[in-house]
């Protein structure tokens, strides 16, 4: 075992697979960039609001006032250096940072692509993006034809492994047997040319649950296996196209269509490099084979240790009690996307238990529509908010407090049912990662995974 491993590590790969790769996330990241700025959200989303949600142990990560543009910029210098190949490892550090650090600003605006994102960007800090067809390879005068074969792989194994567990989080109940919450959210795209009448079909709600369990689960095996290369790839584009025009997920279909192109042979991605030469005039370099430094055992020992925290990370909710998409207890950065419709109302009271005094809270006076909307749903959301809102009114003079909150919460369509136990104070509840006990029970079962 270990000397197929050994022998493995040794094996070297054409690099222009790597070379389009790395130019096309780095063009898809800069238009993400270009796209997130001209529309406003920097200041909608970090600048207006006066509250930000914050990751357990990241509290510290906040928006800069206006120097958030500036985080912003670095991003986007960093995503088109990327994709030019200049000085490589140190646009990617840069652009790791910065964007992770966008996406640790405000919980509020967490989605599995921001955080595929960020894994792919730490990844590609042990990949080899600069050794061929880049500014740093015409910079030395000279380009590496070939680099170590695990530098592709590990990108396909990513793929794979979000793919994949997207699939298995499928297998649950609410999706299969109750096609939710596609049934929910399909017909409201009544308006849509050709497919808005066919969206208020229950037969294509079902039949749009079964394809996305199955589409997940065999898209990474049909990529993979040349000989079903190109269907899955079609496969790929279809499902793509068809998700973005069904749903506002912004460029996350595209950066998936052209991820997907990783599993083509060189030979597909030397023509797209070749076309790109003659389109820009860019001249030929010398090239060598490289025998890549990268094969270290730090490199490694990183790669293998992303992959079994990436491998073990979304099974973390099986050491939580309750149900998964109840308390989300284990959901996030698990790859579990579109599986929930929730709809839910806090109304939080604070109380001075010296002298029995309470007011209830307007929440439009702290939070943005966006941020209630988020913050009504999610446990560890209104927790934090509690004990911001304790923390304001102190500061006002207020003493004594203790916060409590009455809330509601429907799930997938169900009846709307209270959610947090509203005779527990808040403030006595800290924010960890064990189970949270002032969640109230679910009053139904979702079976599967």
């Amino acid at each position: 075992m270990q000397k197929s491993i050994s022998k493995y590590l040794t094996k070297n790969t054409e690099a222009a697979p790597l070379a389009v790769f790395r130019i096309l996330f780095g063009v898809m990241m800069l238009l993400s960039i270009i796209r997130f700025w001209s529309n406003g959200w920097i200041k909608k989303l970090y600048l207006e609001p006066d509250f930000h949600f914050t990751y357990y142990g990241f509290s510290w990560v906040q928006p800069l006032g206006n120097f958030t543009y500036v985080i912003f910029g670095i991003c986007a210098l960093a995503a088109l250096g990327i994709a030019l190949g200049y000085r490589y490892k140190w646009s990617v550090l840069l652009f790791f940072l910065s964007f992770t650090y966008i996406e640790l600003m405000d919980k509020t605006t967490y989605l599995n692509h921001y955080y595929f994102i960020s894994c792919l960007a730490f990844l590609m800090l042990f990949l080899e993006g600069g050794a061929y067809f880049s500014l740093d390879s015409y910079r030395r005068k000279q380009a590496f034809t070939h680099i170590p074969k695990w530098n592709i792989d590990s990108i396909k194994l990513l793929l794979g492994i979000v793919y994949f567990y997207a699939g298995l989080a499928k297998l649950n109940s609410d999706w299969l047997l109750r096609a939710m919450p596609l049934k929910i959210w399909l017909p409201s795209k009544y308006d849509l040319p050709l497919l808005g009448n066919l969206m208020q079909q229950e037969w294509v709600h079902y039949s749009f649950s079964w394809f996305g369990a199955i589409y997940d689960l065999s898209i990474p095996f049909l990529l993979l296996y040349k000989p079903t290369r190109k269907l899955g790839f079609v496969l790929v584009v279809i499902f793509h196209v068809l998700t973005r025009v069904l749903f506002p997920i912004g460029m996350f279909p595209y950066i998936m269509i052209v991820s997907a192109l990783i599993f083509f042979d060189a030979g597909f991605h030397q023509k797209i490099i070749n076309f790109l030469r003659k389109s820009f005039r860019i001249k030929t370099l010398v090239t060598t084979e490289r025998v890549s430094k990268m094969s270290s055992k730090p490199a490694l020992i990183a790669v293998a240790a992303f992959f079994v925290i990436q491998l073990l990370l979304p099974w973390r909710y099986l050491a939580y009690p309750s149900e998964l998409f109840w308390t989300e207890e284990g959901y996030r950065f698990s790859w579990r996307v579109m599986l929930m419709e929730k709809a839910g109302y806090a109304q939080f009271k604070v109380v001075d238990e010296q002298t029995g005094k309470n007011f209830y809270v307007d929440n439009s006076d702290f939070l943005t529509p966006f941020q209630e909307k988020q913050m009504s749903t999610q446990p560890d959301f209104i927790l934090e908010y509690a004990q911001y809102l304790a923390a304001h009114f102190s500061a006002q003079g207020h003493k004594n407090l203790a916060v409590y909150v009455e809330s509601y919460v429907a799930l997938n369509g169900r009846l709307s049912q209270p959610f947090i136990d509203p005779n527990v104070n808040l403030l006595d509840e800290p924010r960890s990662f064990k189970p949270k006990t002032f969640i109230l029970p679910f009053d139904d079962t979702i079976q599967g995974l």
